[in-house]
């Protein structure tokens, strides 16, 4: 008998129970929130610079635990174990920039202009209150760094509600922050049904903001749910993607192939801006294609506690049954199979382990072109120009990311890349890179990608309120001089 009080997660590899978590009641989410708001209340009086102090010990105590943080990774979500320190340093590296610029990005600002005589003004950053944050299963550690390192040296109090399948990751956070010195009850982690997620900690009147990392579907069922409570919310939705890249006929085609297969694979795929689709110019199309198959089959599919995997499961056997399902409806719409899964024996049906696979003469009426696969999946099409590569990238409801490849060494390459910059309808543009976050920019989703920003100075806007204060510095005759 399965108990409904308590959550499973479920290895994506072995397909076995790896560790299970007591799910909260009504009452104990509640006495949760009620902590939060109480230990904010005393946070938010401590001097920023103490709470600098505090996260630079934070990010010793957590890279003291990066081996065991990579092990969770690799057990609760799959990834290949040779890879799962990269989401250690990346998550600390980010850390450090947040930290580096808490004390400039959260310092009042003064306000000269317009100016007025005998009036002073500036504006103040102060801390919302208790901000919930409903972390996803991909990048657990990332996502978390993108919010709570701000949103901590903000003064907020901060719950995590973090995917069933990697329950540990936001535990590892509780823990180190606490032996830094963070106060209790400052940061807290929940485990939760989704009813009570969006019925309960979405809707209190207590949670000041949500930031929510997840599936459009999802994004949509909190936005719904913050917006039937009793309170207004700030909210932070970052979603899906189906992330474009073109290749000019310009451009390296060994290196280019290398990179951009990488942006596809990585991670099996399972990234939010992970390349989704490929647009190729016609006269290297072919060369390309060649190229960019010969380096996908090189990867080593299997076992994530192998050193040698290069390429772990996808997250479950549903989510595998979904991706060879949009393969094979592009196959049956009159996509070609340039590489299959025949060339990685520990493929098979009905198991969550997924071979790459590529597919030309593919269209935008077929679901691989115009959804996110969250797979190791990819199509690629021919572009004449970049006028046609263009109108394809943007032909999507989802606006993340998206990439450019050209000769960064000619001026009229770059001219041409420098114009895709300024017309493409997404929140990040890479020119020869791709799948990657850097912390000094702003985190940022168009069209259904999702609304709000994460990292970058501007995290600190969104996780704080504004006060506008006027001071008028001279009553004449009314007060004497002291």
């Amino acid at each position: 008998m399965v108990d409904i009080n308590i959550q499973t997660t479920i290895s994506p590899y072995t397909q076995q129970p790896v560790c299970t978590r007591p799910l909260l009641s009504e009452s104990e989410l509640d006495n949760v929130i009620a902590e939060s708001v109480k230990a904010h209340k005393s946070w938010k009086k401590v001097p920023l610079e103490e709470r600098i102090e505090i996260a630079k010990k934070w990010l010793t105590e957590f890279e003291n635990i990066s081996d065991v943080a990579a092990e969770d990774l690799s057990v609760q979500m799959g990834r290949p174990i040779s890879q799962c320190k990269g989401e250690i340093n990346g998550t600390l590296w980010r850390a450090r920039h947040m930290i580096e610029i808490a004390t400039e990005a959260l310092a009042p600002i003064g306000v000269t202009k317009p100016e007025v005589e005998g009036l002073e003004k500036w504006i103040l950053k102060q801390p919302l209150g208790v901000i919930a944050v409903l972390s996803p299963w991909n990048y657990p550690h990332m996502c978390l760094v993108n919010a709570i390192v701000a949103a901590i040296l903000s003064g907020n109090a901060v719950i995590i509600k973090p995917a069933p399948q990697t329950p540990s990751p936001a535990e590892r956070w509780v823990s180190t922050w606490q032996s830094a010195g963070l106060p209790n009850n400052v940061l807290q982690v929940v485990h939760l049904t989704q009813e009570r997620t969006l019925s309960q900690l979405c809707q209190d009147q207590r949670i000041d903001f949500i930031s929510f990392t997840g599936s459009v579907p999802g994004g949509r069922a909190v936005q719904q749910a913050a917006s039937q409570g009793k309170s207004f919310k700030g909210i932070c939705l970052e979603l899906g993607g189906n992330d474009p890249a073109y290749v000019r006929e310009d451009v390296d085609i060994k290196w280019t192939a290398e990179q951009v297969v990488d942006g596809v694979m990585f991670n099996s795929g399972q990234s939010c801006c992970s390349i989704e689709r490929i647009y190729v110019q016609s006269s290297i199309y072919d060369e390309f294609v060649k190229a960019f198959v010969e380096v996908a089959k090189n990867y080593k599919l299997g076992d994530p506690s192998d050193p040698k995997v290069t390429l772990g499961p996808v997250v479950s056997v549903a989510s595998a049954a979904r991706i060879r399902k949009q393969v094979k409806d592009a196959i049956e719409a009159g996509a070609t199979v340039v590489l299959d899964e025949s060339h990685f024996p520990e493929a098979k049906e009905g198991t969550s382990l997924v071979g790459p696979t590529v597919l030309t003469n593919v269209n935008h009426s077929m679901e691989l072109m115009n959804e996110e696969t969250f797979g190791p999946v990819v199509g690629i099409m021919k572009v004449e120009n970049d006028e046609e590569a263009l109108q394809l990238m943007n032909d999507s409801i989802y606006g993340l990311t998206a990439s450019i490849w050209t000769n960064p060494n000619d001026p009229q390459s770059l001219a041409a890349a420098h114009h895709l910059t300024t017309e493409l309808e997404c929140g990040t543009v890479y020119m020869n890179k791709c799948d990657a976050l850097d912390p000094s920019l702003p985190w940022h989703g168009w069209k259904n990608s999702g609304q709000g920003v994460s990292l970058s100075h501007l995290v600190y806007d969104a996780v704080t309120h504004k006060k506008s204060i006027m001071k008028r510095v001279e009553v004449a005759g009314v007060y004497e001089k002291k």
